[in-house]
């Protein structure tokens, strides 16, 4: 990205993007500071675009910034993402609710072919795709509601929470029930059953939040059996 040839607007929304995707794709753990020096001459922008491209990332929950550490990739808590997909249940559902009966064959088209591609990250385990396809299945799904307001805000909440999701599928061999649970819903699409497609949705995002979270007790009782091991 040339530093003169480009307004900063459009040079702020590229810089934007660009590391938008590579904290989706898992690039950088949570906890890791992005130097900023180090960031500009990498993408070959001035300080003031990254700056105001980090302050976007911040407002979507993406990056957290400091006056100790400056710009760090945000983390978590197993409370907060709990809470996050508590509010995907009740945007997505409305969502859903309203874009079935509008749903063209193309629409459907369009999520079957992203489902198809989930199914193959899925078996090549590839990892940093998992959360970006899961999430344009959902929003492709969503699309139709013609809410572009809602769908940008669930697309925030997807982008918080798509590391976890990636984890949780990884960690808990989810793999094969996410793609069950996802086919299942886009047959309630075609079927134009709006209200058992909104109903199955709730389950399926309430399924993952039981997953991460029997993981993250497993987790935390391994680690508590090891601290009471002897010397």
């Amino acid at each position: 990205m040339p530093r003169t040839t480009a307004p900063r607007q459009t040079l702020t929304a590229t810089t934007t993007d660009t590391l938008r995707q590579r904290i989706l794709l898992g690039e950088w753990p949570a906890g890791t500071q992005l130097r900023q020096e180090a960031l500009s001459k990498e993408l070959g922008v001035s300080r003031v675009p990254l700056r105001e491209a980090l302050r976007q990332l911040e407002a979507e929950g993406l990056v957290a910034i400091t006056e100790r550490r400056g710009a760090v990739i945000a983390q978590l808590s197993l409370p907060e993402v709990m809470e996050l997909l508590r509010v995907r249940v009740l945007l997505e559902c409305d969502m859903l609710l309203e874009a079935v009966p509008r749903q063209t064959q193309a629409d459907l088209d369009a999520a079957g072919a992203l489902l198809t591609q989930f199914e193959e990250a899925l078996r090549r385990r590839d990892v940093g795709a998992w959360g970006i396809l899961n999430s344009r299945f959902h929003l492709a799904l969503y699309q139709a509601a013609n809410r572009p307001q809602t769908l940008a805000l669930i697309e925030q909440l997807h982008n918080r929470t798509d590391r976890y999701t990636r984890m949780q599928i990884l960690l808990t061999n989810f793999s094969d029930r996410a793609h069950r649970e996802h086919s299942e819903m886009l047959e309630l699409c075609r079927r134009k059953d709006a209200i058992s497609a909104a109903a199955f949705l709730r389950q399926h995002i309430l399924n993952a939040e039981e997953a991460l979270e029997a993981w993250h007790q497993e987790r935390q009782s391994e680690t508590g059996r090891g601290a009471r091991k002897p010397a």
